[in-house]
């Protein structure tokens, strides 16, 4: 049976600021400090809701901006006992919703933001969207992470910064995963290093500039909106490409004794063979050219590197077609594809034929989770739409 008293607990807390517009919609859910040694979220949250009132805007939707791990926050790590941001799956989410016994730190967490939500989608209307700030171990450019979803394409590309995609293939129940599933744009975005002043400002940027985009705050109400934009956000990224995938990910194993080589920077070029760690005193090198992401510099967290190779535009425009036309229901003709029969976004494919097609075919009509079950490749659609969150 859910504890609604462990919920209610922290309520006041969980909620940096709450404003209600002129209007019913749409209404914007912004996370900060999923980890508890990401405070730059809350802290441009804070200064947002403060501007808000101070010089008292005008708004046009509902805006909620809830604290992640309030714990971890406290003491100033990552997390406790678990990855706040690597629990939120359907099984994770019935044993919260329906056991009766205790949970650890982190789940306790998950459970009042998991009532929050639920609250907000009861009480508010939609178009609803999903904003999570974090920041990075290594310096860093301000970037966005999406699911692979058109909706989560079309908003995200309105920012000034890099996009990558699919980071969903690679890591298990992050939260904005789990909330894309319901059909609703969902966006994280990385503002810089832990601790650097300037990743509170590019959050503020951030978030100024999504209430701008969603349509709940007016161009005219905001006399430094260039400022957000141009010399904030876009002045730092200086790439003129704009959408990224990953390609690799080096996972750190139990016991593992890994560290990254001093001084990469987010989104730095790599080439094959380059030295990128030492594992257990041998020497990790990049298996192919890119550019590396998300560096691991601290000592929590598994995963080592990723990186990540330019996605063009071709493949874009052509991506966004075929999913228009619904064009991916022609994958299920094929010999060992077939539709799988509990979910309908689901595709159960024999290995020979995903070995065959390659699963950048199976990306472009817009399957990019891949999991081996049952001896089968299934691929997850990315594109929903929009159901009652549960």
């Amino acid at each position: 049976m859910m504890n609604n008293d462990i919920a209610s607990k922290n309520k006041t807390e969980r909620i940096i600021g709450n404003v209600l517009g002129e209007k019913l919609s749409p209404t914007i859910i912004i996370f900060s400090g999923i980890h508890g040694n990401e405070n730059a979220g809350v802290s441009a949250g804070k200064n947002v809701i403060k501007k808000i009132e101070n010089e008292h805007i005008k708004f046009q939707g509902n805006l909620f901006i809830i604290q992640g791990n309030i714990n971890a926050l406290k003491k100033g790590i990552r997390y406790e006992d678990v990855d706040l941001n690597r629990i939120w799956n359907k099984e994770n989410i019935d044993k919260i919703k329906l056991s009766s016994n205790s949970f650890n730190a982190d789940e306790n967490e998950q459970l009042e933001i998991y009532l929050q939500i639920k609250d907000i989608f009861k009480t508010q209307k939609g178009p609803f969207y999903f904003l999570d700030l974090h920041t990075t171990s290594s310096p860093t450019v301000p970037f966005i992470t999406i699911s692979d979803s058109l909706n989560n394409r079309d908003f995200s590309s309105k920012f000034p910064v890099p996009i990558v995609l699919g980071i969903e293939e690679y890591l298990d129940g992050p939260l904005l995963t789990y909330l894309n599933e319901f059909g609703h744009v969902s966006l994280g975005f990385e503002a810089g290093e832990h601790f650097d002043e300037q990743s509170v400002m590019n959050c503020e940027a951030f978030i100024w500039l999504a209430l701008v985009y969603s349509k709940c705050v007016k161009k005219s109400e905001l006399n430094n909106l260039v400022y957000y934009k141009k010399e904030l956000l876009k002045s730092k990224c200086t790439n003129k490409y704009k959408f990224f995938e990953i390609d690799l990910q080096y996972i750190i194993k139990k016991d593992e004794d890994f560290k990254m080589k001093s001084g990469f920077n987010n989104f730095e070029k790599i080439k094959n063979n380059q030295k990128l760690a030492k594992s257990n005193g041998k020497d990790v090198r990049a298996a192919m050219n890119g550019r590396i992401f998300m560096p691991l510099y601290q000592e929590l967290g598994n995963d080592g590197f990723f990186i990540i190779t330019r996605i063009s535009y071709f493949w874009l425009k052509t991506s966004l077609i075929v999913r228009k036309l619904n064009t991916h229901h022609f994958l299920r003709l094929l010999p060992g594809i077939e539709k799988d029969p509990y979910n309908s976004y689901t595709l159960n494919v024999n290995p020979k034929t995903a070995k065959f097609l390659t699963k950048e075919i199976f990306h472009l009509f817009g399957y990019r989770k891949q999991v081996l079950k049952d001896d089968r490749f299934h691929f997850i659609k990315r594109d929903r739409k929009i159901t009652e969150f549960h």
